[in-house]
């Protein structure tokens, strides 16, 4: 793959995105052979009587430098490392940690990145040195930080990345894939973050939803990465802070207050009604129990006086004479029990006369008069 030191946007200075050209990480320097035989034929010319150099000399000479040159290709992997062989920069393999061996340079040459080391890029802020204090302190970027809600709101966002090199070959793609990894890094980050914080409204963001949102992100991000071949594996996105600009501040405490009263007025509407319903029901309980104690009075008041009726009608069958003297004498005591009453005989002498009648039960219902006080005894 051909190498161009020259990218573009957060990959570089070029057109190219993330995908430049270089690797990203240098291993050891080959030695120069043309100054190391001079060196040698210098040192070789000082020992030796005459300062020349014969035969056996130079034969010595060049063995010992095709000596070195062949012992150049022993290299050492670390193992936080993984060694990454090329052949006339060409990838060919990895090498595992610990002593290993290529071809001598120019042939073969070896790229060692530390792929156990966990990376962190901060998104939205930096963390500055204070030279007054003599600490670190974050500094917001707003314009990294700045992002738009799903519903129209602005709010500021800083996170920050975690990620590591991918130990399958993903040395190799990230040393010859991409030319600025942390750029790339922080541009995919960014455009994930921006796309997961469109999709959400305001007041989830900044309440339940962060977990939801990082899990998104994490796996967008992961996503873009495998499609670049950048051999990087996200490991973890955790949202720093998350909160209103300074100018939206006021309004946003505003927007605050009113969405805490409209709620205590839904609660007290809520506790009215959840007094009231009952209320209501238990009263329509009460007249429906009414109503059906009535209905089942009146009903039972009906079957009982047809049942009279009847029963009084088939005496009535047996003895027509009887019953209906009977009847009479029963309504005639009813309508003149309460009544008062003169009694004439107009069969004795003259042809009307007044009979003398004594109600017996009235005395005992009148009021006895009240007692007479008296001014003094005798």
């Amino acid at each position: 793959m051909p190498w161009n030191n020259q990218g573009g946007g957060p990959w570089g200075s070029g057109p190219k995105g993330p995908w430049g050209s270089g690797p990203q990480s240098s291993g050891p320097t080959p030695p120069d052979l043309e100054e190391f035989l001079r060196r040698g034929q210098d040192k070789l010319r000082s020992v030796m009587p005459g300062g020349g150099l014969g035969g056996r000399g130079v034969l010595l000479i060049a063995i010992l430098a095709i000596l070195f040159w062949v012992g150049s290709g022993i290299y050492f992997v670390q193992p936080d490392e993984i060694g990454v062989v090329m052949r006339f920069g060409q990838y060919v393999r990895d090498a595992k940690p610990g002593a290993n061996y290529h071809l001598p340079y120019p042939i073969e040459s070896v790229l060692t990145p530390k792929v156990t080391r966990v990376n962190r890029i901060d998104v939205g802020m930096r963390v500055v040195e204070d030279t007054r204090r003599g600490g670190t302190e974050p500094r917001d970027v707003p314009e990294e930080s700045l992002m738009l809600t799903g519903d129209e709101n602005i709010v500021e966002v800083a996170f920050a990345v975690f990620w590591v090199i991918k130990p399958d070959k993903g040395a190799s793609q990230y040393l010859f894939n991409i030319q600025n990894p942390e750029g790339t890094v922080k541009a995919v980050a960014e455009a994930a973050m921006r796309e997961a914080i469109g999709h959400a409204n305001l007041q989830p963001i900044l309440t339940t939803a962060r977990t939801q949102i990082e899990a998104q992100v994490h796996d967008l991000m992961q996503k873009i990465l495998d499609r670049y071949e950048a051999g990087i594996n996200i490991t973890e996105v955790q949202m720093q802070r998350v909160s209103f600009p300074a100018q939206a501040a006021d309004a946003y405490r505003e927007v605050q207050a009113a969405r805490i009263g409209a709620e205590s007025a839904q609660n007290q509407a809520q506790a009215y009604a959840n007094q009231k319903i009952p209320e209501a029901r238990g009263q329509a309980a009460q007249i429906t129990q009414a109503a059906e104690a009535y209905r089942a009075q009146t009903v039972a008041e009906a079957k009982g006086q047809a049942s009279r009726f009847l029963q009084v009608y088939q005496q009535y069958l047996k003895a027509p004479d009887v019953t209906r003297r009977r009847i009479y004498l029963e309504t005639m005591e009813k309508v003149f029990a309460r009544t008062n009453k003169i009694i004439l005989d107009t069969n004795g002498p003259g042809g009307s006369g007044v009979v003398p009648y004594l109600p017996l039960t009235e005395p005992a219902q009148r009021p006895a008069p009240p007692a007479a006080t008296t001014g003094g005894g005798r």
